[in-house]
């Protein structure tokens, strides 16, 4: 998501920073091409029209123009409104001080609101705290079985009735029970999984409207589809005049959503943005960081949420050990393959790319998933050895490497590519930590 939108700011504000003097007019024609990559972006115009005249106030006054480095400046004014319009501070999830914290989570029936109740039930059961989800939708016992299998892959209590016949008093008494369960069992966060609909009628709002009344949910999350684009705030606004919204999570932003939701969100309904999901797997949520996000398009990367998927995926006694077989002689093919398995647990090399400085022009040159396959098929090699092997890859003789290509599926050339491939790998971490080391790493990036 916002790929297109991130290249567009990159190239735009390149041709600023590379001006010597900045003038009203170079600005003015800069903010047109600003202008011109939110709305293809698919962001409100009004939100847009708002956004531009902010960013020329700003951008025009004497402290910029007179600056050392005025099209820097430029730059920063860009990424204090893009924060501002998209509300500053991350507002996340806190619980309550007297447990169950509730969350009744609300809309429309394809959003990946049930696979979201679990991704928060996951982020947290990980935080230590007990979790109860209740499927508050009995008329759609597929909407139960869904919640009910997460549940148990989980590990998390489902408190569920099904009833195909049922009345909006029975869905409030569904949900009352499991509150109060949740109060009673010493539950940390309630989680209500409510119904769907195909659309938005007044039976839903209805429906919404007298659980809330009955339950009195601490948040109130609206989950939206990012991929709909401005659909998607004009849905906001609905739940939120009618039932009355905390915040949004947005689903699906892994995909080629334009970014119109996630920047108009927040500007159009007062309702922050408090996660994000960025894949299919049950993992796959974060916290929304407006600061971050405003990086990020603007091709800065996203370093820090980096660093946090690294510490939840590593841990410190992992780090250490990985770094100390590294600069030793002890790095084996073995090691290689679980660092490579650690690396796969932070995402796809795309979504990793994404959150590094200058990222967006590697993107560019990665076809697909092709880095993903290739790692599939190191490991299957690595996996075709023996224990003796992966451990003293100098056994590795013409018949060994015969062995292990027909065993994964490989060809002779590219299990010695693999071997190729993890001494340079051992080389630069020894270049790296090292004597002289910033000058052999310089002529091993060289060779490379």
């Amino acid at each position: 998501m916002l790929d297109a939108l991130s290249d567009k700011f990159e190239k735009i504000l390149k041709k600023l920073r590379g001006q010597g003097v900045l003038t009203e007019h170079n600005i003015g024609e800069a903010l047109k091409e600003v202008r011109l990559a939110l709305l293809e972006a698919d962001v409100n115009f009004k939100i847009v029209k708002d956004f531009i005249e902010r960013v020329r106030v700003k951008a025009v006054g004497q402290e910029v123009l007179q600056s050392l480095t005025p099209g820097h400046q430029v730059v920063k004014v860009v990424w204090d409104e893009l924060c501002d319009m998209m509300g500053r501070e991350k507002a996340g999830l806190a619980l309550h001080s007297q447990p169950p914290t509730v969350v009744m989570m609300v809309g429309l029936q394809g959003a990946g609101k049930t696979t979201t109740c679990g991704k928060l039930g996951r982020l947290f059961k990980g935080q230590g705290k007990r979790v109860l989800l209740v499927a508050a939708d009995p008329r759609r016992p597929a909407a139960g079985d869904q919640l009910s299998s997460l549940g148990r892959d989980l590990g998390i209590d489902v408190h569920r009735v099904d009833n195909a016949q049922a009345t909006q008093a029975d869905v409030v008494r569904i949900c009352q029970a499991g509150v109060e369960r949740g109060r009673e069992q010493g539950f940390d966060l309630v989680v209500l999984d409510t119904g769907g609909r195909l659309h938005i009628d007044d039976a839903l709002m209805g429906e919404l409207v007298a659980v809330k009344t009955a339950v009195a949910p601490h948040e109130v999350l609206l989950v939206a589809d990012a991929m709909t684009g401005q659909d998607a705030v004009t849905m906001a606004t609905q739940f939120d005049q009618k039932v009355g919204l905390t915040g949004v999570i947005l689903t699906k932003v892994e995909g080629d959503a334009r970014g119109g939701a996630v920047l108009s969100i927040r500007a159009v309904t007062g309702k922050p943005i408090k996660f994000l999901g960025v894949g299919e797997k049950l993992d796959a949520l974060e916290v929304f960081h407006p600061d971050r996000m405003a990086s990020r398009i603007l091709g800065m990367g996203d370093v820090l949420s980096l660093i946090e998927k690294a510490q939840a995926t590593f841990t410190q006694e992992q780090a250490e050990e990985a770094q100390q077989r590294l600069t030793s002689n002890s790095f084996t093919l073995e090691d290689f393959r679980k660092q490579m398995a650690q690396m796969n647990k932070l995402g796809s090399l795309e979504q990793i790319l994404g959150m590094l400085p200058g990222g967006q022009k590697l993107k560019s040159v990665i076809e697909g998933d092709k880095p993903e396959r290739e790692m599939k098929r190191v490991t299957a090699m690595i996996d075709s050895m023996t224990t003796r092997e992966r451990r003293d890859h100098t056994i590795i003789n013409g018949s060994r490497k015969k062995r292990i290509a027909r065993g994964s599926g490989a060809s002779v050339q590219e299990v010695n590519r693999l071997i190729k491939q993890f001494l340079s790998a051992k080389k630069l971490a020894k270049a790296m930590t090292g004597t002289g080391g910033r000058r052999q790493l310089a002529q091993l990036m060289r060779s490379m």
